[in-house]
């Protein structure tokens, strides 16, 4: 065994350097718990809040009107951005029925 001696005020100087490290990982690793997924949500809760069909979910984002975010094969929304489009899509379901009334009247 090869034993290295070093002054005290370096030891101190790099366990207080250490220390510092590793709680700032501690941090970045608290502040990863915090960004769960309960709060997100997956393409049948959106559809069924904006009353639409997958299809249509698809074209909001390809379009970019939803924003949305994808883990592997899986797609999330935050709930604030379907919000957000709530009366988008009431609006676009509004003017189809207008659009239908008026070729009915004709």
């Amino acid at each position: 065994m090869e034993v290295i001696s070093i002054e005290r005020s370096t030891y101190e100087e790099l366990l207080t350097s250490f220390n510092s490290f590793v709680i700032k990982m501690k941090e970045m690793a608290s502040r990863g718990n915090d960004k769960g997924l309960d709060d997100w949500l997956d393409n049948q809760d959106v559809c069924q809040m904006l009353n639409i069909s997958p299809r249509t979910l698809q074209t909001l984002r390809d379009n970019g009107t939803l924003a949305f975010s994808q883990i592997n094969r899986k797609v999330y929304y935050k709930p604030e951005d379907v919000e957000r489009i709530l009366y988008v899509v009431a609006g676009r379901d509004k003017d189809s029925k207008m659009y239908n009334l008026k070729t009915e009247c004709l």
